[in-house]
């Protein structure tokens, strides 16, 4: 991992395991241009200006509040950035809309409307339906006249979408089906005026409709209760005997899973960037509130303790901030790729989503579980008064418990990640037996002490490396062992996943400030670089307990004993201040007054 220029092609999904990558070739936040940073600044001004001295009424569900901000937020263009200009859209590329997503993250339970307004409320029509059905129903939900949402989740069937229970007959006269059940949890479920609804044709088609609110057999529940996001209308959804008409079936008889699955591809990764607005908004609470609370006549700011709260909820937000926009470029690249090969814009992006579906699960993963930890934290730093509704921090450590359950649990996630890895792999398109076997002959070497290599971050660097062996070495010995009953020991599986979610942002962190470094020199790069060896040094113990945890559950004797010396070989992170550095990144916090990183 040198800097220099670009002199490689963009990677494939998960291919960053097994391939060096270039600073010269990573996307950075840094790299935004005007028209994206204006972007961003408006998200910001409209939820000052539209959103936050309303949230108390937005709360409380106050009827056509939220339908009324959301056709606001329409007439400036925030609901339709990804849409195409033909249907009304901006046909803004995929990095802008991430940008958005962020942008909007601050809004509490605004932001969750909105994001299933764009996402999942609209996506799965403007990728998969019939020109007829885009040309009707995109404009509306571009401009936010009329509001999406999507019904997947049923009672009995959460993680486990396919077996759901709704079912779908065609009728007798052959215009219309027929549609019996139920669906929950559904946001946006309230207002929306188009749902795009799952069910089983003849009870074993999983195929997906267009249901329009008013529809003969449609009603709603009433408003769940819940711990968070008050704001979001979330009710269920009842069918008997709801007649749609055979024209709005969306895509194919029997393929509703590959609308299910790839939007929530997607999904995931805008909810990374949502969790990130939604980090952002909170530290600059966090700072504001330890910057004006006095204890022992000293605001607590200038304590370490809360120094170290408020550097370490930083470290980890600049962590995400660099691995979500590394791929979210990616994505952009791949669409435009396949736009150039020919492909229409809804295969292009479905493609390129696809392809990054690996990295879409991690961040989803670590951006929610971030979050979780940056309002967490703030509580703690408001102490007793942070566990009143009074306070913001209240607010939002209770919104953001949701995100490590939907697009998909958290659990589910780790699962899939390094479930796609190793298809790809049997299937070719990913090649981790070379590698793997690499570091098995490696392991029976004598350990390589350094090159004495002093080109900067070059310890940072080889510290990277050594954790990817690491992964390879536990994967491929879990692999080894248990052959197809790997697929049964979850929690050596979710071990594998947390040692690649560590890499993967440990790695997108030291090349966004290896690039900064190279742009801007060592000085001005100083706080990017404390950040990412400030990570690297915790980084490095979460790979090895990870990879311990998994070793010891799989492995014994001799074996065990030869990978436990590899992996800590593999995870040796040479000695680092680690206080001093997080005291500097809090001066620089509690100088500004707000998160400016």
């Amino acid at each position: 991992m040198t800097t220099g220029t670009n002199t490689t092609t963009a990677l494939r999904g998960a291919e960053w395991l097994i391939r060096e990558s270039l600073p010269a070739d990573t996307y950075i936040p840094e790299d935004f241009n005007e028209e994206q940073r204006m972007v961003l600044q408006l998200c910001h001004d409209f939820l000052k200006a539209e959103i936050h001295p309303l949230i108390e009424r937005i709360e409380k569900l106050e009827p056509g509040l939220m339908s009324s901000l959301m056709e606001k937020a329409g007439e400036q263009g925030l609901l339709g950035a990804s849409i195409p200009e033909e249907f009304e859209g901006l046909g803004k590329d995929f990095i802008t809309s991430t940008i958005v997503n962020e942008g909007l993250g601050g809004g509490h339970s605004f932001s969750v409307a909105v994001a299933a307004h764009t996402g999942i409320g609209t996506l799965p029509i403007l990728y998969f339906g019939t020109p007829e059905q885009k040309s009707r129903y995109i404009p509306k939900l571009a401009s936010g006249t009329w509001k999406g949402a999507y019904g997947l989740t049923e009672p009995n069937s959460g993680s486990d979408a396919l077996s759901a229970k709704t079912t779908a007959k065609l009728s007798e006269d052959g215009t219309h089906y027929i549609l019996n059940g139920q669906k929950c949890w559904i946001t946006n479920g309230g207002f929306a005026d188009v749902y795009t609804v799952f069910a089983k044709i003849d009870g074993d088609k999983f195929t997906a409709f267009i249901v329009e609110r008013g529809m003969e057999g449609f009603t709603q529940g009433p408003e769940e209760d819940k711990m968070g996001i008050k704001g979001s209308s979330t009710v269920q959804l009842y069918f008997q005997d709801c007649k749609v008409p055979v024209g709005n079936v969306l895509g194919e008889i029997g393929k509703g899973h590959v609308i299910a699955f790839n939007i929530l591809n997607i999904g995931r990764l805008k909810l990374c960037a949502a969790t990130l607005g939604g980090a952002k908004a909170t530290m600059d609470v966090n700072i504001n509130y330890a910057n004006t609370r006095e204890q022992f006549k000293r605001t607590i700011a200038s304590f370490g303790a809360i120094q170290q709260k408020l550097a370490e909820t930083a470290i980890r937000i600049w962590v995400s901030e660099s691995a979500l926009y590394r791929s979210a470029m990616w994505v952009e690249e791949k669409e435009r790729s396949l736009l150039a090969e020919g492909k229409p814009f809804n295969e292009a992006l479905l493609g390129a989503a696809e392809e990054y579906a690996v990295e879409c699960a991690i961040l989803k993963v670590y951006g929610s579980e971030m979050l979780d930890y940056v309002v967490d934290e703030g509580v703690q730093i408001h102490g007793g008064n942070g566990f009143s509704a009074e306070y913001a921090i209240s607010r939002a450590y209770r919104d953001s418990r949701i995100n490590r359950i939907y697009e998909g649990t958290n659990e589910i996630n780790r699962l899939l990640t390094v479930d796609m890895i190793l298809k790809r792999a049997m299937k070719g398109r990913l090649d981790l037996m070379g590698p793997a076997m690499a570091v098995q002959k490696e392991l029976m070497s004598i350990p390589d002490f350094g090159s004495g290599d002093e080109a900067p971050f070059a310890v940072e660097r080889k510290l990277v490396t050594n954790m990817k062996k690491a992964l390879l070495m536990v994967a491929g010995g879990a692999v080894q062992k248990l052959m197809m009953q790997l697929e049964h020991e979850q929690e050596i599986l979710m071990n594998i996943a947390d040692m690649g979610i560590e890499i993967f942002h440990a790695e997108s962190a030291l090349l966004r400030a290896m690039k900064l470094t190279d742009r801007n020199g060592a000085a001005a790069a100083a706080l990017a670089t404390d950040i990412t060896r400030a990570y690297l040094y915790d980084a490095a113990d979460r790979v090895n307990k990870s990879g311990k945890d998994a070793i010891n559950a799989f492995a014994s004797g001799d074996e065990q004993r030869m990978m436990l010396l590899g992996l800590k070989r593999f995870t040796k992170a040479e000695p680092f201040n680690i206080k001093d550095a997080r005291r500097r990144i809090a001066s620089r916090l509690i100088a500004d007054g707000r998160y400016t990183f």
